[in-house]
């Protein structure tokens, strides 16, 4: 009886000492916290192709001393064995899915070299024509009923987006503003988060959630590469990039050509979409407004109402005279102190900062999956594959209030519990489940949780 009172004393003191640990932790980690991205593999010296561009090109790039501003005879680029030798290799190692042909990266691999004097052969000869992209229908994240279409090109059609990616993506993201995050080179969803934390915080609370219908499918084909000649005058290579714009879809036994749009799941897509944003990122900066931009995904931070809905105004001139639509239902004005708005998947409001609905919702279900009570398998089996989520999911909402971790981790344990009630045949009305199957047994388990990672997170940083 003593030994069983000391031992609950010991408990008590190790949670109380613990308790006071972690009241000196902030309730969460800010975004600032932690460095920006690599400031070093954001210039376009460090990662740009070395199969194509030579130090004089780059240089001649970044000091923008180009004659006339445009880059000419760049097929041979696009074409050279090395180029897209390393294009393949680079598509193959993604092992993706098979296109229209049924060719997938493995069959591809065995024959590299010969398929690669193909479509070189093919381009300079003039005789090399993409084929239609097969597309599927993948849910949306949060929205298990809602699907988004994805196109899935053809391997040999990857490569050579991937070749032409090497030649294009510096002319173009030499040009792209500093306030684009998305689907760029030592940038992050993490550096644009801390951008939009940081104004807040300066009083930019009045906050423009803007959101494009449709983005990707409805860019207009002829302005999109009105922006692209701009800055390139090689036509085979302008040639080249019309015709994957131009791709069939094949969707079960039905094909159609899309006459607007950049095809989603496509290499060349993320430059080129981003291209298309990058004046209105310019203008915005122009006038003055505090903009942040990840691909299609844009806020604007204001100070005052007057303020943001003369940015909505402006958006809404330039989005008009660029072809594009603002959704109507989910474009507005937000007072932050009051209202909450999302971007890239977290949620602000004043302080608080939350991974949003939808995140949510994605994660338990996926939870609810792993922790059916008809599992088969062991726990310390079940709790590999819940660590699997468990850690990807943290490491982007890692910034989250602390509450929604130790809230995860209870919801975790408790199916777990249910999980082993069924198993066991046990009446939980006649047994603590708590106290068959404490929490130190599933850290036994070998279990990960939330709230520890976020405690360990919060001491480090």
């Amino acid at each position: 009886m003593r030994k069983n009172k000391s031992q609950r004393l010991a408990r008590r003191q190790r949670r109380l000492a613990k308790q006071k640990d972690t009241e000196l932790l902030p309730e969460r980690v800010p975004f600032a916290a932690m460095p920006p991205g690599d400031e070093q593999k954001t210039d376009i010296r460090f990662w740009a192709s070395r199969a194509v561009w030579t130090d004089r090109m780059l240089s001649t790039l970044v000091e923008r001393r180009l004659k006339h501003g445009k880059w000419y005879s760049l097929i041979d680029k696009v074409t050279s064995e090395l180029n897209l030798f390393q294009a393949a290799r680079k598509v193959t190692a993604k092992r993706g899915a098979a296109g229209v042909d049924g060719q997938n990266c493995e069959m591809y691999e065995q024959q590299l070299i010969a398929e690669i004097r193909t479509l070189r052969g093919q381009i300079n000869s003039g005789h090399y024509k993409p084929q239609p992209v097969r597309r599927v229908h993948i849910p949306k994240p949060g929205k298990p009923n809602e699907t988004r279409p994805l196109g899935i090109p053809t391997v040999r059609d990857r490569v050579v987006q991937t070749a032409l990616v090497n030649v294009i993506e510096p002319i173009l993201d030499n040009e792209f503003h500093e306030r684009s995050y998305g689907f760029r080179h030592g940038r992050s969803a993490h550096d644009a988060l801390r951008i939009v934390e940081q104004k807040i915080q300066d009083g930019y609370v009045y906050v423009v959630d803007a959101d494009l219908k449709g983005y990707f499918d409805s860019i207009p084909k002829e302005r999109l590469l009105k922006l692209v000649r701009a800055h390139i005058a090689d036509g085979e290579v302008i040639d080249l990039i019309e015709s994957m714009l131009d791709q069939g879809i094949l969707e079960e036994l039905r094909q159609w050509n899309p006459i607007a749009g950049v095809p989603q799941g496509a290499v060349l897509s993320p430059v080129l979409s981003n291209l298309y944003l990058n004046d209105l990122d310019h203008q915005m900066a122009e006038s003055g407004f505090e903009m942040v931009r990840y691909a299609d995904d844009f806020v604007v931070l204001c100070r005052s109402q007057f303020e943001a809905e003369a940015a909505l105004l402006e958006i809404k001139q330039w989005v008009e005279s660029a072809g594009l639509q603002l959704h109507p239902d989910k474009t507005k004005i937000v007072d932050s102190r009051y209202e909450s708005f999302a971007f890239l998947g977290y949620s602000f409001r004043g302080e608080c900062i939350y991974p949003r609905r939808e995140s949510l919702v994605k994660l338990k279900h996926r939870l609810n999956e792993l922790t059916s009570r008809k599992r088969s398998g062991s726990i310390e089996s079940i709790a590999k594959e819940l660590n699997r989520v468990l850690v990807g999911w943290f490491r982007y909402f890692r910034h989250c209030r602390w509450t929604i971790f130790k809230d995860l981790d209870a919801k975790i344990r408790s199916r777990l519990r249910r999980l082993l009630l069924k198993r066991h045949r046990l009446n939980p009305k006649r047994l603590s489940r708590n106290q068959r199957w404490p929490n130190a047994y599933f850290t036994a388990a070998g279990l990960w949780s939330l709230r520890e990672a976020h405690i360990r997170f919060g001491q480090s940083s």
